[in-house]
């Protein structure tokens, strides 16, 4: 049977999708930028997209995008609690260094909270514990985190508000075959695959997991050995008398003092007033040959044999600390640099090295653009630290000389049992069909607002709005795929180089086709891209469209091959110190062998 020609607008659809796709992975734009730059280019080719202003502009009133909204919302209401927190926190408790029971417990507790919170906190909260509970008992986090990560993923599964893709799936489901999904309706195959893919990371993943980072101190794990050093101030430095920081702003030194060390005093450089004497030590920060002309040009005498460790930069009780930090996904930092970014200046902090992955740098800092998932070193006060955080500038993930062990403060018990009755609500009012979804949770954003579990200021600050930018931009790409008769044309084609193949082997490549693109492009728009076209080729061979529903959500959340496919991945990046490969060797062999869980699953659960 011959198969008839794309649409001229089919074909403007397929060429928009081109550039999008080449967009996200290749991130010349934000992806949200993106995603609206689609949206504008879709209404001014509407002749051929067939998509108008009002449809253009549906994704923001989506009920997806609402929900995820009110989800992100209600998430950031149970984290504020500290009960995630706390739970994290007695994991250390039961594991007493046992690498196992570490994972174990990771896996075990990152899972199921995922199936009902948002799973980017969970893993912000986790990321810290883990590594503090790592080095103290001499593992290497990289055993640890990729696992945190896909647990996280896995979790997602297990119900309708376990992840964004899951909400928007839905919405596209009950679009396209008028069959929304409830909230539990997929939960035992979530389980299933949570099940699986626990045990491979406990299994097999652990030895393709890479050992990249064991170190005593922070100073060694960013290999500041040959950057770090002491220089004592001489009877005829010019520097005498003078104030540090003044000092240096008058000279072109490529170095930066970090403290000033005074008999039994110490003093942080970028803070003090004190003017410099003789005798005074001064640590600093920069290579070789910087350092050998600051000595030689303001004569000082350089201490060879007296190395920096993390100990005399975070001392137990001083006024600097060394802190670990990685740029989250809303950071104002990504695209700057840090000339431009200024934090020494603003925040009193010193960036002392940069990791991006496995890799880590020294010289040159403040030249390349800075991006999502960067790891710094910082030298800077506790207070510098928490304003950095505070404004979203920054995620902590450790912190010198402080223990995953130690108490957090004391739960509002108050606030604990309102947030968790009002989560409870929002799930059974969802489950029973009582009112839609996208109604329960922002009623359930009013409640926590109306009971002071979560402040109006908190609740816009919680939600991460380069996700709902996407998402209200992509979403009118999957109607246009719709109208200008692309999705069936490529249904037909599936169909007509499929039809020698069984409905389940058809199901098994839909389901890898979309996990593919949710590995170098975003989830959620894997899913818009691949539900249409999964749907029509089931309509064309007479299976059960719903199986084929299941089978692109499931894999749209489960990119695991990839640091960029998912959020959660690029966060461990650079804390676990991975290499792009890494995700590849772990996260192929369990993509691989949930293509074929999930599938059989569906079929057995829903048939095809």
């Amino acid at each position: 049977m011959a198969i008839p020609p794309p649409s001229t607008g089919a074909l403007v659809v397929f060429g928009l999708i081109a550039v999008t796709v080449v967009l996200f992975v290749t991130e010349r734009l934000p992806a949200d930028i993106t995603a609206i730059a689609l949206l504008v280019t879709m209404v001014i080719l509407q002749p051929w997209t067939q998509i108008s202003p009002q449809e253009a502009i549906s994704g923001f009133s989506n009920a997806a995008t609402i929900t995820i909204v009110a989800m992100y919302i209600l998430s950031s209401g149970i984290e504020q609690t500290g009960i995630v927190t706390q739970l994290g926190r007695r994991v250390g408790e039961y594991t007493a260094g046992s690498r196992m029971k570490l994972l174990a417990a990771t896996i075990g507790i990152t899972g199921p909270v995922a199936g009902i919170i948002n799973n980017t906190p969970v893993v912000a909260v986790f990321i810290p514990m883990v590594t503090d509970l790592a080095d103290q008992s001499r593992i290497s986090p990289s055993k640890l985190l990729i696992p945190l990560s896909y647990a996280a993923m896995l979790g997602g599964t297990l119900t309708l508000i376990g992840t964004a893709t899951n909400i928007v799936a839905s919405d596209i489901s009950a679009d396209l075959i008028n069959h929304p999904f409830s909230m539990f309706e997929f939960t035992p195959l979530g389980f299933l695959i949570l099940l699986v893919g626990a045990i491979y990371l406990m299994t097999i993943g652990q030895y393709l997991l890479p050992e990249r980072i064991l170190a005593a101190d922070l100073t060694d794990e960013f290999e500041l050995a040959d950057y770090l050093v002491k220089v004592t101030v001489s009877q005829s430095s010019p520097l005498v008398g003078e104030k540090i920081n003044e000092a240096l702003a008058e000279r072109v030194y490529d170095v930066d003092v970090l403290q000033i060390t005074r008999g039994d005093r110490l003093y942080l450089a970028e803070e003090t007033d004190q003017e410099i004497e003789v005798r005074d030590i001064l640590t600093v920060r920069g290579d070789e040959n910087a350092i050998s002309a600051f000595a030689a040009g303001e004569s000082l005498r350089v201490l060879r044999k007296a190395p920096v460790t993390e100990l005399e930069l975070a001392p137990l009780s001083g006024p600097g600390t060394l802190v670990e930090t990685i740029i989250p996904a809303e950071s104002s930092l990504i695209g700057q640099t840090l000339a431009t970014a200024r934090l020494r200046e603003r925040y009193a902090a010193t960036v002392l090295a940069i990791r991006r992955g496995e890799d880590i740098f020294h010289d040159h800092l403040s030249g390349p653009k800075l991006q999502e998932g960067d790891g710094f070193l910082l030298h800077a006060t506790d207070s510098a630290v928490e304003l950095l955080e505070e404004r979203g500038e920054l995620l902590i993930t450790e912190v010198a000389h402080t223990s995953a062990l130690t108490d957090p403060e004391p739960l509002d018990r108050r606030k604990v049992a309102l947030a968790l009755s009002i989560i409870a609500g929002v799930i059974a009012t969802a489950a029973l069909n009582l009112l839609p979804i996208v109604i329960a949770a922002l009623g359930g954003v009013v409640a926590m607002v109306v009971t002071d579990v979560i402040r109006p200021s908190e609740a816009y600050d919680s939600v991460n709005w380069e996700v709902i930018f996407l998402l209200a931009g992509i979403i009118p790409l999957g109607l246009a795929m719709q109208e200008t008769g692309g999705a069936a044309f490529l249904g037909s084609i599936i169909v007509e180089y499929g039809a020698v193949l069984p409905a389940i082997v058809v199901l098994g490549l839909f389901y890898l086709l979309t996990g593919l693109l949710a590995d170098v492009i975003t989830p959620v728009a894997s899913v818009v891209l691949t539900m249409p076209i999964a749907v029509d080729a089931a309509l064309r061979i007479g299976a059960e469209p719903f199986a084929f529903v299941l089978a692109v959500t499931f894999a749209a959340s489960t990119a695991f091959m990839t640091p960029v496919g998912y959020q959660t991945n690029l966060m461990v990046y650079s804390p676990g110190g991975y290499r792009f490969i890494d995700y590849v060797r772990v996260g192929a062999p369990l993509q691989l062998l949930l293509t074929v869980v999930t599938t059989l699953g569906i079929v057995a659960l829903w048939g095809v």
